[in-house]
């Protein structure tokens, strides 16, 4: 897993890419709640792209690299929620190893798929997401309380191997999934952050082991996680995140989630006709 220093210019184009890129996830996800990595992973596809990096596994690198974002965001989270006891710790510890386990099936199933086949799985998947962001209602149910047993064993291991699939954490997922079982919203949403360390603490262990070849990577990525972007999307996260809950309690956010969700659905559109070849 050697590292090799990039020519400056190189790295200084990812710089600012990133910067954008960090700057803009972590005021979304402070402004609307959702989750970094459904705007991470398709941010850093165009722009590894861009740069030149268009291997087959080239996706490998967005998940991975997203899911390691997840790590640091998803324990500030679950730890900020810890302290004001919104956090359903009972859940957590239920589901969360059958959520790792699920993880793992996705990076074993992810690690042998080609970049194209990853873009349709994200664009279909992400089309989903987008549509229940933009018309799903709080009212819907599918149970009275989170299930146990066999339909947990069911649901568990499903969520966490799409989220591996996608490069996110609990959060796109998990808390709809708590929401039709009739946890609040509130709880939910701090639950769900534990899940996300439990989704992405496994895959990027696993993942840094994940072969690239030097050609087909970006700067300084060990693995499949590229370093430089890990550490500028963290950074300017925790800059911008703030802004966003603050602009969040100035104004009704739910008229702008609409409008994310009609973008985030035009987005996995097209990531989907690409991998289709359309």
């Amino acid at each position: 897993m050697d590292v090799p220093f990039p020519e400056t210019g190189l790295l200084l184009q990812m710089l600012a890419m990133l910067l954008v890129i960090g700057g803009v996830a972590g005021a979304l996800a402070g402004l609307l709640g959702v989750g970094g990595g459904i705007v991470l992973v398709p941010a850093f596809f165009y722009a590894f792209k861009t740069l030149g990096y268009d291997g087959p596994q080239l996706m490998q690198i967005c998940l991975a690299t997203s899911l390691a974002t997840i790590i640091v965001t998803s324990l500030r989270s679950v730890l900020g929620h810890h302290r004001k006891g919104a956090v359903d710790w009972a859940i957590l510890r239920g589901w969360a190893p059958w959520i790792a386990a699920g993880a793992l099936v996705g990076v074993l199933i992810a690690a042998n798929l080609r970049s194209t086949t990853l873009q349709g799985l994200f664009g279909a998947l992400g089309v989903v997401i987008g549509l229940h962001l933009g018309f799903g209602r709080s009212d819907w149910r599918l149970g009275e309380a989170m299930p146990g047993g066999i339909a947990r064993a069911l649901i568990a291991p499903v969520l966490g191997f799409i989220s591996v699939l996608m490069g996110i954490g609990g959060g796109g997922i998990g808390v709809s999934v708590m929401s039709l079982y009739n946890v609040p919203l509130h709880r939910a949403v701090a639950t769900a952050a534990g899940f996300g360390v439990t989704i992405a603490a496994p895959s990027v262990l696993a993942f840094l082991f994940l072969e690239i070849a030097p050609g087909q990577r970006p700067p300084l990525t060990v693995g499949a996680v590229n370093l430089v972007a890990f550490t500028v999307v963290i950074a300017m996260t925790l800059i911008t995140a703030p802004w966003g809950v603050r602009l969040a309690h100035a104004m009704d956010p739910k008229p702008l989630k609409r409008v994310f969700a009609l973008f985030l659905t035009l987005v996995a559109l097209n990531m989907l006709r690409k991998a289709l070849g359309w």
